[in-house]
């Protein structure tokens, strides 16, 4: 069997055992959504009956003496059609619909922020690696300082700062309530200023781990036989630096931003909540305190799928770049 083969076959089966997990973990917990939903029209007012429990059962697309097993068979069919049922937190919306809504602004805003941290981490640490000894070199633990910091506490001092003392930025919000969401200039307008802030927070936050391991490997790299050899031509430093050392010391990380771009589907919570921006990770966060199996499953699973798509990805790619890699395997 061939690397890819079994790369591919690998990552089939890592798929089925993530989605199995998917679908067990929130039948774990306790309460069911059918408990959820009685809740809430118990506070409206409505009737509560076992006629209404049954409805319930039915509209979710299972009862509760059903066996786990056909429960299980029924939601990997359900998956396959691309049916994800109906949300309890957003009722009687479809999670499709639901994850189709909030999914693209996670996407926008946290995906925008990890690239933009990583090429400014990059171009960082290829500059501070190459120049070591010098003043740059203030720059790791400054930024390094920034990324230990827990993540709730650094959105909430950019939000105390630049919304609540300057005025700089809303405090909250994906978008000015009195626009309509489309593509107008306005609505991106709007979009685009409520989402300076959490992406700053994504940025400050993670662009030291970027800067660090970029800095470390321009080191190892410049003292390599073919960066030595090319300074003893007399090869100009910026092109030695681009072109021979940071050429080679870049792979790690783009590794690394590959496997991580497959979070940026699962978007930041903290983040979110802190500015109530309407992401995935705002819709998760609801749909575990309100025990909707069916948006959990679906989120988790768009999750799953993009992590191992991303993983599938970087371990073809070095399979493709370096022979060794299928060689080893």
């Amino acid at each position: 069997m061939t690397y890819f083969a079994r790369k591919g076959l690998f990552y089939l089966v890592a798929l089925w055992a993530a989605v199995t997990v998917n679908f067990f973990i929130p039948r774990l917990m306790p309460g069911t959504p059918v408990d959820s939903l009685m809740a809430k029209l118990a506070q409206r007012g409505g009737t509560v009956g076992p006629e209404t429990r049954r409805a319930f059962e039915l509209l979710l697309g299972g009862t509760s003496d059903e066996p786990l097993l056909a429960q299980y068979w029924s939601y990997l069919g359900n998956m396959v059609r691309g049916e994800f049922g109906v949300s309890v937190s957003s009722y009687p919306t479809p999670v499709s619909e639901v994850i189709a809504g909030s999914l693209p602004w996670t996407v926008v805003l946290v995906g925008v922020a990890t690239l933009l941290s990583f090429l400014l981490g990059v171009t960082l640490g290829m500059v501070v690696g190459w120049r070591r000894g010098t003043w740059l070199d203030n720059l790791v633990p400054a930024t390094t300082v920034l990324a230990a910091v827990p993540y709730f506490w650094l959105a909430l001092i950019l939000v105390a700062v630049f919304s609540g003392s300057l005025g700089w930025f809303p405090l909250n919000g994906g978008y000015d309530v009195v626009l309509d969401p489309g593509w107008s200039p306005e609505f991106i307008g709007s979009a685009v200023y409520h989402g300076i802030l959490p992406a700053l927070t994504i940025m400050v936050s993670s662009v030291g781990g970027w800067l660090l391991g970029m800095r470390n490997m321009m080191v190892s790299a410049g003292s390599e036989d073919y960066v030595l050899t090319a300074q003893a031509k007399g090869l100009r430093g910026g092109r030695v630096m681009l072109r021979y050392a940071a050429r080679n010391a870049v792979l790690p990380s783009v590794a690394g931003f590959a496997i991580s771009l497959g979070f940026v589907v699962s978007g930041s919570i903290i983040t979110e909540q802190v500015f109530s921006y309407p992401g995935i990770g705002s819709k998760l966060l609801q749909a575990v305190q309100n025990n909707d199996y069916a948006l959990m499953q679906g989120i988790f699973l768009i999750i799953t799928v993009a992590v191992l798509g991303a993983n599938l990805v970087v371990d073809l790619l070095y399979g493709l770049i370096d022979p060794r890699t299928r060689a080893k395997s």
